[in-house]
């Protein structure tokens, strides 16, 4: 009987440890959620406090061109060689794939009206887009996040110099300009790929390629909603890129791992509002 009471008193204790493991296992989930709630709330407020000061700081770059300017090198014309290549590879491709879908049908002529939606609708601001929070973005980011861990922006501060009026407001104005910039150029060097490939390898008719894609593209219904796709992907990846960089923990490796966030953030943003833009526009919404 002993023996009895024993084992059931042992598999008592061993339930009732279990009951507490188990509760303080979800006691540490809801904190570890309340937590990360909590942070993300507070980057939030951060980021669009960030965001208004930006915006405000615009005002003082209108007089000194120069920082804008240079900027603009840095983030525009320095990214020519990548969206050109990638453009004209995509154009290729489109051509390509384009051709062999609508040989098919009996439709070779819409290869150019086929290429140029798609560059100017979707490929065109998006994929340019990602090639920019890649490429530029990036760089922003480990610039000011560089600047931050050097006690540059500090000293600034020191000096009576408001760093986001200084450093951060024309490279944020740069990015908004060169993004649809960089965009326009993007499909205007994939149509040509796709003329390329359609007419100079694969037989489609010079004429109708270009007649075709005159008369189907809608000027306000595709090109203008490719810009305003393009701006907002410019005005956001920018955000996203200086506001990482300045809020960056003043380490190399802080600085790394907010590299690593604007590239991600920005590329699920671009395509979050990529579908959000695409259903206003093009939707039913």
């Amino acid at each position: 009987m002993a023996p009895f009471i024993s084992t059931t008193l042992l598999a008592i204790i061993i339930k009732i440890y279990l009951i507490f493991k188990i509760i303080d296992s979800m006691i540490h989930f809801f904190q570890s959620l309340g937590n990360i709630t909590l942070s993300s709330f507070a980057k939030l407020g951060r980021s669009s406090v960030f965001l208004i000061q930006t915006l405000t700081g615009i005002l003082s770059v209108i007089p000194r061109p120069a920082l804008l300017f240079k900027q603009l090198y840095s983030i525009g014309v320095l990214s020519f060689l990548i969206i050109t290549i990638s453009g004209l590879f995509v154009g290729m491709v489109l051509g390509l794939q384009g051709f062999n879908i609508l040989s098919d049908f009996g439709a070779e002529e819409a290869l150019g009206v086929m290429v140029a939606a798609s560059l100017v609708r979707e490929l065109g601001p998006v994929v340019s887009a990602l090639l920019f929070a890649g490429r530029a973005g990036s760089a922003l980011t480990a610039e000011i996040g560089l600047m931050k861990a050097t006690e540059q922006l500090s000293g600034m501060e020191m000096m009576a110099i408001d760093p986001i009026k200084r450093i951060i407001a024309p490279r944020f104005l740069a990015g908004v300009i060169a993004m649809p910039l960089l965009a326009a150029l993007f499909s205007s060097i994939g149509v040509l790929g796709g003329h390329m490939v359609g007419v100079s390898m694969l037989g489609v008719d010079d004429g109708a390629y270009w007649s075709q894609m005159q008369a189907n593209l809608d000027f306000q219904d595709d090109i203008i909603n490719g810009i305003i796709k393009s701006i907002v992907f410019g005005f956001v990846v920018s955000w996203i890129a200086l506001f990482e960089g300045y809020d960056a923990m003043p380490t190399s490796e802080g600085v790394s791992r907010a590299t690593t966030r604007t590239v991600v953030n920005s590329a699920f943003a671009i395509l979050g509002l990529d579908f959000i833009l695409t259903a206003l526009m093009f939707g039913d919404i």
